[in-house]
């Protein structure tokens, strides 16, 4: 009989994802009698290796800069807090909203998207690079930590919300490291839970991003005043504190955007829902539609606080500096192994037996994604026997 503790959701709204109709794992494994299939997702992902190593690589500022500054390790746990606040409220699954959460950065690379677009670049005769499907990958095949199989096992909704979380596929990619069996039908919307990790974690950043920004002097709050949605929240927390400490206020303000926004997703994808009343999750991937969405005065100021970020934080001077100087190393680093250069010992194996160019190339990118920034630029050193100023 299985233990009372497994059951979880009781009152799930019947468009979300149920553990009891998960489409299953390519392994099959025995039941939990304390977790649903869901809550093992999770687990497996908060107990593996690339979820530790997120704790140092980048967000928006090198780790280096700051030990208060995010990292991709802190963004992922703020992201999945408020995935869970968003699934709570809209009666689905907040233990498959969470692993989604969780693993939507998995397969970013030391640097953050510097190091992306640095992989993208090098890899452009290979198919390119991606984060979401890197960490599709590293889900899959890379993790290697059980006795049984490569990779770590996860459910199909979990693997198909971390791939889809941002809306179908506009083209396919190469998935032949999965069975063909595992169809993750990429033409489709992802679930509702996938859907919220998606949202997540847009309000996770644009939030935070605030926080750190000014933290790091580029910004200060008064620039603010003029936005939508933050220049009421500026205003009421300098009206209602006007002799606080300015990192009291910026926290406030942070709070206020992420409250504000959760209750405006809340409110609006409830609404969506009720209209199109979906009746299953499969209802949800065929609706051709994001159900789970800021409403349109929302849309709007999100985007004006987003394109105020690129420009005065992401494009700024004393950011930009440092991205430049890591994407060279990410792309010095790649055509050191292309050209020879050895691997540890379990990676050149797997080099030594590519059967061409382009898996060599792959072996390679998956190679360097896995790494920290501080291993990455110790790399850097031993190959080069050169230090590369970041700041």
């Amino acid at each position: 009989m299985k233990s009372p503790l497994a059951k979880t959701n009781f009152y799930l709204a019947p468009f979300a994802c149920n553990p009891a109709d998960s489409r299953g794992r390519v392994y099959t494994t025995s039941d939990s009698p304390t977790r649903s299939q869901y809550q093992r997702d999770r687990d497996r992902i908060i107990h593996s290796t690339a979820f530790r190593r997120l704790q140092h690589k980048t967000q928006v500022f090198l780790h280096h800069e700051g030990q208060h500054y995010r990292t991709r390790l802190t963004h992922t746990l703020e992201v999945s807090q408020i995935a869970r606040s968003l699934a709570r409220a809209l009666n689905v699954n907040e233990d498959l909203a969470e692993a989604i959460a969780l693993a939507h950065d998995l397969g970013h690379t030391p640097f953050g998207h510097a190091g992306e677009r640095a992989l993208n670049e090098v890899m452009g005769p290979w198919g390119g690079f991606d984060h979401n499907l890197q960490a599709l990958r590293t889900l899959c095949i890379l993790e290697n930590r059980y006795a049984e199989h490569d990779g770590m096992n996860l459910t199909w909704e979990t693997l198909e919300g971390t791939l889809k979380h941002n809306g179908p596929l506009e083209s396919a990619p190469n998935l032949s490291f999965l069975p063909a069996v595992f169809d993750l039908e990429i033409n489709t919307h992802a679930s509702i839970e996938a859907q919220i990790a998606a949202i997540a974690d847009d309000i996770a950043y644009d939030a935070h991003d605030i926080d750190d920004a000014v933290r790091a002097g580029l910004i200060e709050l008064p620039e603010l005043a003029h936005m939508p949605i933050l220049g009421d929240i500026v205003t009421r927390i300098e009206t209602r504190w006007p002799d606080l400490a300015r990192d009291r206020k910026t926290h406030e303000v942070q709070r206020g955007l992420i409250t504000c926004f959760i209750e405006n997703v809340i409110e609006h994808t409830a609404t969506s829902l009720q209209e199109a009343n979906p009746q299953n999750p499969q209802d949800v991937r065929n609706a051709g539609k994001t159900f789970v969405a800021f409403s349109p005065d929302f849309v709007d100021a999100e985007m004006q606080i987003k394109q105020f970020l690129f420009k005065n934080v992401y494009r700024a001077p004393s950011v930009m500096k440092p991205v430049a100087a890591s994407q060279k190393l990410v792309m010095r680093l790649f055509d050191a192994y292309f050209s020879g250069e050895n691997l540890p010992p379990e990676w050149q194996a797997r080099l030594d037996k590519s059967a061409n160019q382009r898996a060599k190339a792959r072996i390679i990118a998956d190679y360097i994604a896995g790494m920290t920034d501080p291993f990455a630029i110790n790399e850097y050193q031993r190959i080069f026997d050169a230090t590369i100023e970041l700041s």
